[in-house]
């Protein structure tokens, strides 16, 4: 009798792991059962892609399902691929370098945008024209993210740091209302809370810097990229077919983002604007605004300042995805 539920029970046990195995597709055929990728209003292909579903329709015959989150800035974006939420997601190209330099296993597949989305943001009547008229003051920003990093360059260049003013931690949407309200002097502002608030909020961009601006990156976390390196080309193939739309369809873009971030036509045309989508390869020009970002994010303590930052680069920015694909 006891040697029969002793068989009965590994019966069990042996049905209980075919079953077990059965029910991972990933395990089972060598493919996910769904793809997890964030959106942004801050990543205006990421809305058009969504909208139009074009990543579900490659995917649809395959059984493989997707899955949708906002990342309400590139903090979020980087905590939700480091936790395990989503496999893509969507970030500034120096916060990507802040997080893979402390550990976050992810990599720089496809470039989204070159963006001017970031500037240093006062009202009008504050009487603020210069960075240097920060000292003292009382500054909103993202910790972690490309505002937060520009306002630290732009204030290494002023002969500043972060130590000469108040920085208040507030996420992007909540910056520019702190700024409206008169809670803090200036914000480092993000499109297209940034847009919105000059031509809405009669604010003013006291200080604009193109090249302190980092790349729209999306990355994937490795483990994705090492089991399912065919799906992150289909989502890259997604991506490059929205990129192509949007530049065909400015109009309609902006009517997406109008819609999507509750905003009026008008400042989501000009967030727009201030986005290039030409160029979509990882590449040279990418790691050198990183080293460049590196050097004020390591005098700053934001980076361990024994940290390799070549070696952190060029493991973040993997161009080989996007060069497969158009080969």
């Amino acid at each position: 009798m006891r040697s029969k539920l002793m068989s009965i029970a590994l019966v069990i046990i042996i049905s209980s792991l075919i079953a077990a195995c059965g029910s991972d597709s990933s395990a089972a055929d060598g493919k996910p059962d769904k793809i997890r990728l964030d959106y942004a209003y801050y990543s205006p292909t990421s809305l058009v892609l969504k909208e139009q579903g074009w990543l579900e329709e490659a995917l649809e015959d395959e059984g493989i399902g997707v899955e949708w989150v906002l990342s309400q800035g590139s903090n979020k974006a980087l905590e939700f691929l480091t936790s395990d939420s989503i496999d893509f997601g969507s970030s500034a190209g120096s916060a990507a370098l802040v997080s893979k330099a402390k550990g976050s296993p992810i990599q720089n597949v496809y470039i989204y945008s070159q963006p001017e989305w970031t500037a240093l943001v006062a009202d009008s009547e504050s009487g603020i024209q210069s960075v240097e008229e920060l000292k003292g003051k009382k500054v909103a920003a993202t910790l972690g993210t490309d505002p937060y990093i520009f306002l630290l360059r732009a204030l290494n260049e002023a002969g500043l740091t972060a130590a000469d003013l108040e920085i208040v931690n507030l996420q992007h949407g909540d910056g520019a209302v702190a700024l409206s309200k008169g809670s803090v002097d200036a914000w480092a502002g993000l499109d297209p809370h940034m847009a919105r608030a000059e031509l809405e909020s009669d604010a003013t961009l006291f200080y604009r810097n193109k090249e302190f601006n980092t790349y729209g990156f999306l990355n994937v976390r490795e483990d994705f990229a090492e089991e399912y390196p065919d799906y992150v080309h289909v989502v890259i193939e997604a991506y490059e077919k929205a990129r192509e739309w949007t530049i065909d369809n400015p109009e309609a873009a902006a009517q997406i983002l109008s819609e999507e971030a509750e905003m009026s036509l008008d400042v989501a045309k000009q967030t727009l604007e201030r986005n290039d989508f030409s160029n979509s390869i990882p590449g040279d020009e990418h790691r050198d605004t990183l080293r460049n970002s590196a050097e004020v994010l390591l005098e700053g303590e934001v980076i361990e300042a024994d940290t390799d930052i070549e070696k952190v680069v060029n493991e973040l920015v993997q161009p080989s995805f996007i060069e497969e694909l158009n080969k």
